[in-house]
């Protein structure tokens, strides 16, 4: 450039493109599920109680632990972080429309009955309820009792 443009504020090619704006990012699209019914599968063990809202073929939807609804330590063994953990999952799956639901249970923690009064709640309608805790018949050796 001469000394003359310089004076004159003529702004280099290179130069021009820097000062025009930067493309805009585009927001990712929500996946929209027009879910109606949805598999509710709870794991209550004796530390935490997690809930899980899946589509019919297993994929999961939404999810929700006592532990992520800010219960920490001891208190997400309690059957009321367990159904705080309900409440969470079910108001997003009713947000994607879930109307009624297939329980199934797994676990012998605190807070498989709070979780199930707490879907019952919720306002959807229960199907079927489920049991599908692991029961040895006779397989491996238990742990030794715990002494306090």
């Amino acid at each position: 450039m001469s000394q003359e443009e310089i004076k004159k504020g003529a702004v280099p090619a290179a130069d021009a493109s820097a000062t025009e704006e930067a493309p805009k990012k585009r927001k990712k699209k929500a996946k929209k599920h027009s879910l109606v019914e949805a598999n509710v599968c709870i794991q209550a063990s004796y530390n935490n109680t997690i809930v899980t809202v899946t589509e019919l073929n297993g994929n999961t939807v939404c999810w929700a632990s006592a532990g992520g609804c800010g219960f920490k330590g001891t208190r997400k063994a309690t059957p009321y972080a367990a159904s705080v953990a309900a409440e969470t999952a079910l108001t997003k799956a009713k947000a994607m429309g879930v109307e009624r639901v297939y329980v199934a249970m797994k676990g012998i923690g605190a807070g498989r009955d709070q979780a199930l009064r707490a879907i019952s709640a919720s306002g959807v309608t229960i199907e079927s309820i489920k049991d599908t805790t692991a029961i040895p018949h006779n397989g491996c050796r238990a742990r030794k009792a715990r002494r306090v």
